[in-house]
């Protein structure tokens, strides 16, 4: 293993891109959740920590690195360096490497904890997790939030009241609180963003107070704050691997295990059907395995969308947190003429799982509502982070997060 400190001179002569970047087809089962909780919170406490897991599919032990950033409120570098939000290095080498043990499909498993021993976060804001190898290339990033309970944020959620779309939308509404701070400015000072589920590709920013009070900003629009609802997502759940399982209507074992998911008919929905679900997200488990980290094996898994013709001038994809709700040629589906099938088939690790269908027109539109509808009714967890930089601050702190489970309204 190379000299930890040389590798850190070495990786700092490195730029890295603040946007998103995309994990190449051989690392895979990426989750970056709070440590020991059942959540996949990705916003999370001050202090508190997180753990980042992945699967490199190549299966040799590979030597990866992290690098943590902070950003500003709309997702652009800081102009802090470093050591002004860092105690210990910025950048350090992923220790913890594992190889899968008693599955058909050889990985290793890479695992990192924030804090740890070398990186401890001292200030609050939006922080850009990357991933790179041992030549300093970038292999993925990760977004995550970490805040103060310095405000407090009330947020309610209800059935959009716009008659146009009173069936399709949902309304985010929420007073801000900040009692404990000096606000001067708050038009300037402050900046807040709304997510729905956590996802940043859909948020609500550039939002100003609707009524300033003291000590307190109301933000209560009756259309500027409006989601589309969406619907429920799809689920399978393969963590018996061998056998058909819920949603799975075939499974085969070739060189590793291929399953086959029951295909999905789109009859073009009117109504809503109620369905939990985990808001797209995954959970990795093998019932046979007592470390699924490391026993979890994978599947090539097949899905299939049943459609009266070919939707027009668009592609369609398999949507969902198992690749970040990036849109892929892996995840692309290619629709066959003969059937009146979309099909898609790649590789994920066994567990429970939620998906959906999307589109993307010419113009790269993405529409998660063209083949499953928008309904008020669908549950939704909408999240209110609000910034604060004040008058010659070099950051911006966030000082309040807020949540609310729409549970729909039927």
């Amino acid at each position: 293993m190379k000299n930890i400190f040389i590798s850190f001179f070495f990786l700092s002569i490195f730029s890295i891109l603040n946007a998103q970047k995309t994990a190449p087809s051989n690392i895979k089962s990426i989750q970056l959740q709070p440590l020991n909780e059942t959540t996949f919170n990705h916003i999370i406490p001050l202090g508190n920590t997180l753990e980042l897991n992945f699967d490199d599919l190549d299966g040799d032990q590979k030597e990866y690195y992290y690098k943590i950033e902070l950003m500003t409120h709309d997702w652009k570098k800081s102009s802090l360096i470093s050591n002004q939000y860092i105690n210990g290095f910025q950048s350090n080498v992923i220790f913890n490497v594992e190889n899968s043990f008693n599955t058909f499909q050889n990985y290793t498993h890479y695992s990192v904890q924030f804090p740890n021993q070398n990186t401890r976060i001292t200030k609050s804001g939006n922080y850009l997790l990357s991933i790179l190898d041992d030549v300093g290339e970038l292999v993925f990033t990760r977004k995550f939030t970490l805040y103060e309970n310095i405000a407090t944020v009330g947020v309610s959620a209800s059935r959009s009241r716009n008659t146009k779309n009173m069936g399709k939308e949902q309304t985010v509404q929420f007073l801000v609180n900040y009692s404990q701070l000096q606000i001067n400015n708050p038009s300037q000072e402050i900046h807040v963003a709304i997510l729905q589920n956590e996802n940043w590709k859909t948020a609500i920013t550039k939002i100003q107070p609707q009524f300033y009070k003291p000590n307190q900003l109301v933000y209560k629009y009756p259309k500027k704050t409006n989601f589309w609802g969406g619907n429920e997502y799809l689920f399978f759940d393969n963590k018996n691997i061998r056998n058909a399982s819920v949603n799975i209507a075939k499974s085969e074992r070739k060189e590793i295990y291929h399953n086959y998911l029951y295909p999905y008919v789109n009859r073009g929905l009117k109504s809503y059907t109620y369905n939990p679900d985990i808001n797209g997200q995954f959970i990795v488990r093998n019932i046979e395995a007592t470390n699924t980290k490391t026993e979890a094996d994978y599947a090539m898994m097949y899905f299939s969308l049943k459609v009266g013709q070919e939707v027009a001038d668009k592609e369609v994809y398999v949507y969902g947190a198992f690749n970040n709700f990036s849109l892929t040629e892996e995840n692309k589906m290619i629709f066959d003429p003969s059937t009146n099938y979309y099909n898609a088939n790649f590789l994920l690790k066994q567990g429970f799982y939620n998906y959906t269908f999307v589109t993307k027109s010419w113009d790269t539109i993405i529409s998660e509502s063209e083949i499953r509808g928008n309904f008020s009714e669908t549950e939704n967890m909408y999240t209110v982070i609000v910034y604060h930089k004040a008058f010659g601050a070099l950051f911006d702190r966030v000082i309040g997060v807020g949540t609310i489970q729409f549970e729909g309204e039927r």
